[in-house]
């Protein structure tokens, strides 16, 4: 439906009315006495009626502004109502998390296990997604995504920079290094879309840099790892998501050559929920996984 006047004009009445002082309206609305002043007058002007009137230092309301005022002050409580809980429901409820599918497979799944889900303000709702969702318009809550934390309009704080490298299933190529970078020259190399800076790495290796016989771009980064892991060919990863295969053993670096992808992990979330307990909460505990790992990378080195 459409309302015919400003809605800031009603709002500014209806505040003048419930009060009946411009002053204390403009308190209300974090505005100046004459804006209020303005919004009157504009609200009178286009319904051809006056609203309220001042009698001395009072203000009193004339007979139309006596119609109109219930009818708002109605219509601003059941906006206040609906607000109110729809922001409790998202305060209270599960923090909705978007992620990319090879973050959360590779980096968070085989840390979940640690989560503490059953403590309040920890209840998490995730989904994968290969493009970042539109936060603003509420389609999650948060999200990790893969980038240089320029995303306008949001929120971002660094969770680490990522480090590229190129793998393959143990014993793909051997030998020297030469022999391995002829090997590689006959192999299938997987890329995916989200890796900006896989040339970086192929121009930064000794002898190189290597030239495959087929580049295969992929939509997603996880369809990469497994790609190598199965023996289909090699892969440039990050090597903070390809450690939980490494791990596994079936997966290594071909040449042991990490390389700054330029990029990182970033907490990404809409300015009003900075102060959110449980983002807060989320990022601590990512942050205590991620020192945990920088830990044990460090001790292996």
């Amino acid at each position: 439906m459409r309302i015919p006047v400003p809605l800031n004009a009603l709002r500014a009445f209806e505040a003048a009315a419930r009060h009946l002082s411009i002053k204390d309206a403009a308190l209300e609305l974090a505005v100046t006495p004459s804006a209020v002043s303005h919004q009157l007058r504009t609200l009178e002007a286009m319904l051809g009626v006056e609203l309220l009137r001042r009698i001395g230092t009072r203000l009193e309301l004339t007979d139309a502004g006596c119609r109109l005022a219930p009818s708002l002050n109605q219509g601003f409580a059941l906006i206040a109502e609906g607000v109110g809980a729809l922001r409790e429901a998202r305060r209270d409820g599960p923090l909705r998390v978007n992620i990319l599918p090879a973050f959360a497979t590779h980096w968070l799944a085989p840390r979940l296990n640690l989560y503490p889900f059953e403590q309040r303000g920890f209840s998490l709702q995730i989904s994968t997604t290969q493009d970042n969702v539109d936060l603003a318009a509420g389609v999650a809550d948060a999200g990790i995504w893969y980038g240089d934390g320029q995303w306008p309009g949001l929120q971002a704080d660094l969770l680490f920079e990522a480090t590229i490298d190129l793998y393959s299933r143990p014993g793909f190529a051997v030998g020297t290094r030469w022999e391995r970078i002829e090997q590689l020259s006959r192999a299938n190399l997987f890329v995916s879309r989200h890796c900006l800076s896989w040339r970086r790495w192929m121009d930064s290796l000794p002898g190189g840099p290597i030239e495959p016989a087929v580049i295969t771009r992929v939509d997603s980064s996880g369809l990469t790892v497994q790609a190598a892991a199965d023996g289909g060919g090699v892969s440039i990863a990050v090597c903070e998501l390809a450690e939980s295969v490494v791990r596994e053993g079936r997966l290594e670096s071909v040449f042991g050559h990490p390389v700054s992808a330029g990029l990182g992990f970033w907490l990404v979330y809409p300015d009003a929920l900075r102060e959110d307990r449980r983002l807060d909460n989320l990022r601590g505990w990512l942050r205590s996984r991620i020192r945990e790992q920088l830990a044990q990378k460090a001790a292996a080195a």
